[in-house]
């Protein structure tokens, strides 16, 4: 029972940290392709000294063509827990490339089989609630009507109200819906992963992400969605026609309507985040000359457990892959 309910979130914030450690080097550097590869390439070996038999599931960078773990790919030592395994070594590269806030690597984990693959889509609708409004909302319901519900569950005005959305052509009516019903909105250009966790951490502001972002970060944020009890409906939103087609020739239905429970289909989930250019959630790495100080969140989905942690990195000590 012990090794069943081992906590691997505290294993794998060793991986995101040592991709942020990686990738901080390259902070408002311009080269985004520069700091996702130091990323990728730190996150696979920090992997490789882990004591579990992954497989990547959700490996971004297929969509632009960015250094990348690949979906398929064998991670860990080939021993211990059998796990699926989702991840971004920097969940906003261009965030990162231009120095601006919340970027972030990100890494989650459920039993091996559990994990939702979404084959060729890239995109998808998303409504993510925290844990006392996942009863009341619904994806196609109007959206003052949503707000209008949250803002009740939550026991506030709806002019209270935080709401993610990211600054795309594609949210312009979104985003006048939302200032119709009155609620407050923060407009991010990139990393909507961070803004799923924004959504649900009792520390932040924003109280509801809503918009179509990535598929891959959908299924990422959904590990630690379902463990910290918060929801998100998704659908698949194809942004080409190319998308589309790709997406019904490999017999995927683009009216399903997915929540935590289908996206992971196990409470044995482990997700961690470690900040790389700092924000609103996470603080960025600071370089201290002779180490440097990261800033994660580690969540077990069996228990709910949320921990947010410091650590100290002694460079005369251990000096990570790749700085």
């Amino acid at each position: 029972m012990e090794a069943a309910h081992r906590n691997l979130a505290l294993d794998l914030v060793r991986v995101t940290e040592a991709a942020a450690l990686a990738s901080g080097r390259w902070l408002g550097k311009g080269k985004k392709n520069e700091g996702d590869g130091a990323a990728v390439d730190a996150m696979r070996y920090a992997f490789n000294n882990l004591y579990l038999s992954g497989q990547v599931i959700i490996g971004e960078g297929e969509k632009d063509e960015a250094p990348m773990l690949f979906n398929g790919e064998k991670l860990g030592m080939g021993k211990g827990p059998q796990v699926d395994v989702a991840v971004d070594p920097v969940e906003g590269t261009n965030l990162l490339a231009y120095g601006r806030p919340n970027a972030i690597s990100v890494v989650g984990t459920a039993p091996a089989g559990t994990m939702y693959n979404p084959g060729p889509s890239y995109y998808m609708q998303k409504l993510v609630v925290p844990p006392a409004a996942k009863d009341v909302v619904d994806i196609d319901a109007p959206v003052k009507e949503n707000l209008n519900n949250i803002a009740k569950a939550l026991g506030k005005d709806v002019d209270d109200l935080v709401v993610f959305v990211l600054d795309k052509p594609r949210h312009e009516q979104l985003i006048t819906k939302i200032r119709e019903a009155g609620a407050r909105i923060q407009l991010h250009t990139d990393g909507d992963v961070a803004g799923a966790l924004m959504a649900v951490d009792p520390r932040s502001e924003v109280d509801v992400m809503m918009g179509t972002g990535g598929t891959p970060e959908g299924v990422i944020a959904a590990c630690a969605i379902k463990g910290v009890g918060g929801q998100i409906f998704a659908r698949l939103d194809p942004q080409s026609y190319v998308e589309k087609e790709a997406i019904q020739e490999a017999g995927i239905d683009l009216r399903e309507i997915h929540t935590v429970n289908t996206l992971v289909r196990s409470d044995e989930v482990y997700f961690a985040a470690t900040g790389i250019s700092g924000g609103t959630f996470l603080r960025g790495v600071q370089y201290t000359g002779n180490g440097a100080v990261t800033h994660s969140m580690v969540i077990k989905g069996h228990s709910g457990s949320i921990r947010y942690l410091e650590s100290i990195h002694n460079w005369d000590r251990v000096r990570p892959e790749g700085l």
